[in-house]
């Protein structure tokens, strides 16, 4: 299949504006949560695996969680292919391997739909891609993917922040029209650094103060420090909406509206957590020049010369 090279025209109107030199701001989301329609015959509402319960959870907060989907041998295959990957001399040195502040250690690895046929496989798999297409009502493909690792003891935490935001200034993504799937590898227990999620944030956008530095990215990765939240922001979002920790079984799928404001903590149990983090973006919404005067993020973080539609029929559901 053909690639679609990305449209890099830099007036496309900035509906989002944020880190812009104003102050922080908040404003309603202007875009649909989920783009289909249970009263419409012709959308992909009810030609998915995700029931209606599912959808209207996901809807009302912006998340859900879907527990157990992938089986114990299909878990134990994206192990093994995740050890594979953190021990693979050649990607020792890439820019694609971000390792913890102040260590070695191995903090996210990107790409993996590219690196490895069982994660580009898992990528396509109907149970992911085939909720992708019935949320977003349209063709879709990956933005971003990653192994997130997050070792025992001294894994860092990710502060508060929306994907969305950082997407859309420093990649961008035009609209609220993506969303992110972490596939867990480990069990989620509340004393392991479990991703947490703020219901009810994905219907507000937070405007995020300062400038993006030059090559941000770098540091980013590591610990954000532009294009996260105010306090009072953050205070206000869970004094209406609560935390929600996503502790669950490995083979879960934590499926998130992109502009959902979730973080996770430091890790000082002996208990890891990783996860296969996959973002879906609809075709009618790729990314175009970045929000912001600075060059697009690199390829590896940000898919832009090579977007692919995915196709997944049922047939192609991986088996356990």
């Amino acid at each position: 299949m053909n690639s679609l090279v990305a449209n890099t025209t830099p007036d496309v109107e900035d509906y989002y504006p944020s880190r812009n030199g104003s102050a922080s701001r908040c404003s309603e989301r202007l875009d649909p949560v989920v783009y289909t329609s249970r009263d419409d015959p012709d959308s992909t509402y009810s030609n998915g695996p995700l029931s209606p319960s599912s959808i209207e959870d996901y809807e009302r907060n912006g998340f859900v969680i879907l527990d157990s989907i992938f089986s114990d041998a299909e878990v134990a295959r994206f192990q093994r292919e995740l050890e594979l990957l953190r021990a693979d001399p050649g990607l020792g040195s890439s820019d694609m391997v971000i390792s913890e502040p102040g260590t070695n250690d191995v903090r996210s690895i990107f790409r993996v739909h590219e690196l490895s046929d069982v994660f580009r496989k898992l990528s396509t798999d109907y149970r992911l891609a085939g909720a992708a297409q019935q949320l977003l009502g349209d063709q879709v493909y990956i933005h971003q993917s990653r192994l997130n690792y997050k070792p025992g003891f001294r894994g860092k935490e990710f502060y508060w922040h929306s994907d969305f935001e950082t997407w859309h200034v420093e990649d961008g993504m035009p609209r609220m029209r993506a969303l992110s799937m972490s596939v867990t590898l480990t069990a989620n227990y509340a004393f392991n650094g479990p991703l947490l999620l703020i219901p009810g944030s994905h219907k507000l956008y937070l405007g995020c103060e300062g400038r993006t530095p030059e090559n941000h990215f770098r540091q980013s990765l590591k610990k954000q420090v532009y294009g996260v939240p105010s306090d009072e922001a953050l205070a206000q979002l869970v004094a209406e909406g609560g935390i929600v920790a996503a502790t669950c079984n490995p083979g879960s799928v934590i499926l998130f509206d992109c502009n959902t404001m979730h973080g996770s903590n430091s890790k000082i149990s002996p208990f890891l957590r990783s996860n296969v983090f996959i973002v879906y973006s609809a075709l009618s919404n790729r990314v175009v020049a970045p929000f912001c005067e600075r060059e697009p993020r690199p390829e590896y973080i940000c898919t832009r010369e090579s977007i692919r539609p995915i196709s997944v029929p049922k047939a192609a559901m991986m088996q356990g």
